[in-house]
């Protein structure tokens, strides 16, 4: 008889991305390749391509709070990661859900614009993402227009993406990891985590040529998975770290777009084992 093995549960909570680079086809992708099974909650339906996006359904609230409870029943997961929320009403039914249910990590993406211009956070999610679920989660993961959005501050450096991770983890209370992947001249792709005592700042060459999109979906879901295996926060980010960069780095061509190279390793990460700890 073969022996079965026994999975951590993450679940993502995002919308659906119709060209499958992002979103929860971009997370789920990520759980199995890290030897994760992942759930979903899907926010919003939209109709996009890797060049732009056409049209933006949302659920009701009442629909997103019903998925994330039919896996909490069953499948409780040990990490939770948010993407696209879109609606101060999702947030809010996240929000609500998740500070009555759990004290698992919680990786919230603050998804706020696509990679082509379209807006997935309106202006009043962001203040209930600001109020309701920042206080609840274990790392925030914005790039630097998110950041800037969250600190109001400008942020055109590493000192200054230093000074935006140390200021949201003062204003929020969460870990803080600012993608500084946008920033001009750089010759890697600089990233600054701060959690209120430990500071990393995360490097690796720029792959140049392939796109990027649902890279900020991919990072953060990888840490999810990091910490659904039981690793420290630390350390979960890098190994988001180290697996975004290998999927960008096999990226592969699809019609005139590059979409990011997935591998199911169907192992932990790191060859991490449950409630490893370092």
């Amino acid at each position: 008889m073969s022996r079965i093995v026994k999975w951590p549960v993450a679940l993502a909570i995002a919308g659906s991305d119709s060209g499958g680079g992002a979103g929860i086809q971009a997370d789920l992708k990520t759980f199995t390749a890290l030897g994760v099974h992942g759930t979903s909650a899907i926010t919003c339906l939209t109709a996009q391509n890797p060049r732009r996006v056409l049209a933006i359904e949302p659920c009701s609230s009442k629909m997103v709070r019903l998925q994330i409870e039919a896996v909490f029943e069953e499948l409780r997961p040990a990490a939770v990661k948010t993407g696209m929320l879109f609606s101060a009403e999702i947030v809010r039914a996240v929000a609500d859900f998740l500070k009555a249910k759990t004290r698992n990590p919680l990786v919230v993406d603050p998804v706020m614009t696509s990679t082509s211009g379209a807006t997935l956070l309106k202006p009043a999610a962001i203040r209930t993402l600001r109020e309701r679920l920042l206080p609840l989660a274990t790392l925030v993961t914005p790039n630097l227009d998110e950041a800037e959005t969250l600190t109001g501050g400008k942020i055109g450096s590493v000192e200054r993406m230093r000074w935006a991770a140390r200021e949201i983890r003062a204003r929020f209370g969460c870990a803080a990891l600012v993608k500084g992947g946008h920033l001009h001249e750089m010759r890697e792709a600089v990233d600054v985590f701060f959690d209120g005592r430990t500071e990393l700042l995360l490097s690796a060459p720029f792959v140049r040529g392939v796109s990027t999109h649902g890279t900020g979906c991919v990072y953060s879901a990888a840490i999810a998975a990091a910490l659904a295996w039981g690793h420290n926060l630390p350390r979960a980010v890098a190994i988001g770290k180290r697996h975004v960069t290998e999927v960008i780095r096999r990226s592969y061509r699809i019609g005139e777009h590059s979409a990011l190279g997935h591998r199911d390793r169907v192992r932990g990460p790191a060859h991490g084992r449950r409630n490893r700890k370092n």
